[in-house]
């Protein structure tokens, strides 16, 4: 599709915090919580659970400052690395990283990831191990060929990403290139655990009407088998939500591994 009508997310960026309270948050209102807390928690908590991936370097790329995706991980990987592409992004994240007033409170998210897991004693104790396992926050660019140039990344025994290929890739070229940049990262036998919105073309933070790349289930798992991934499980969830803000017709969870 043209997106030039669209503005794009790691071009122009949006407000991160409004962006939270929209899409994430715990407020009456938001209504998306089905397909942005509860899809992603319960799939990456369930995937991990089942004590397939694990490692010592997990690398993060996904959309806006979201984090509460990542309270599984933690328990498997000692590292891991958040990778941004908006410096707005990085300054909320920290605020939540550093504790410092005002941050964006994730309790609801840790609540339902101790729901999901059964570990509701471990409430508590979450978020302080979150905090300790993300080492690094770094800005990337996917316009180049190393992205957080001219620093290096180690190889990753995973990825995870969250909508993020969605709003950086201008076309399909685009998402099979950026598909073979995540491959290019991971060790061999790495997993890819990708998350996305199918059938979308933007999404509204605020003023801003953002582009967001239309595709299906189909071909994303062709994305990822034409990059050299093996496809482990793929899952599919249509949304009820209406909305103005976004109209996507649902979320796609797809978890692979490097040959």
């Amino acid at each position: 599709m043209d997106c030039s009508t669209n503005k794009l997310y790691h071009v122009d960026g949006f407000d991160s915090r409004q962006f939270l309270e929209i899409y994430l948050s715990d407020k009456p209102e938001m209504v998306f919580g089905e397909e942005s807390l509860i899809f992603p928690i319960d799939n990456l908590t369930k995937t991990f659970a089942a004590g397939l991936i694990k490692g010592e370097i997990l690398i993060d790329l996904s959309l806006g400052p979201m984090i509460h995706h990542l309270y599984a991980a933690c328990e498997f990987f000692k590292h891991i690395i958040v990778l941004k592409a908006s410096d707005r992004c990085i300054m909320e994240l920290k605020r939540w990283l550093d504790t410092r007033t005002g941050a964006f409170n994730w309790g609801h998210a840790t609540q339902l990831h101790v729901d999901i897991e059964g570990n509701r004693d471990q409430l508590q104790d979450k978020e302080e191990k979150m905090r300790s396992a993300i080492q690094h926050l770094i800005k990337c660019d996917f316009e180049k060929e190393n992205i957080i140039e001219p620093l290096d990344l180690p190889p990753a025994d995973c990825i995870i990403s969250v909508s993020f290929l969605d709003v950086i890739c201008k076309d399909h070229d685009d998402y099979r290139r950026n598909v073979g940049k995540f491959s290019r990262m991971l060790n061999t036998g790495g997993h890819l655990l990708l998350f996305g919105v199918i059938d979308t073309t933007y999404f509204t933070v605020g003023k801003d009407k953002l582009h967001v790349l239309r595709y299906d289930e189909d071909f994303a798992r062709k994305a990822l088998v034409g990059e050299g991934f093996v496809i482990d499980c793929c899952k599919v969830k249509e949304s009820k939500v209406v909305s103005d803000l976004i109209d996507y017709k649902g979320a796609v969870f797809i978890a692979a591994h490097k040959k």
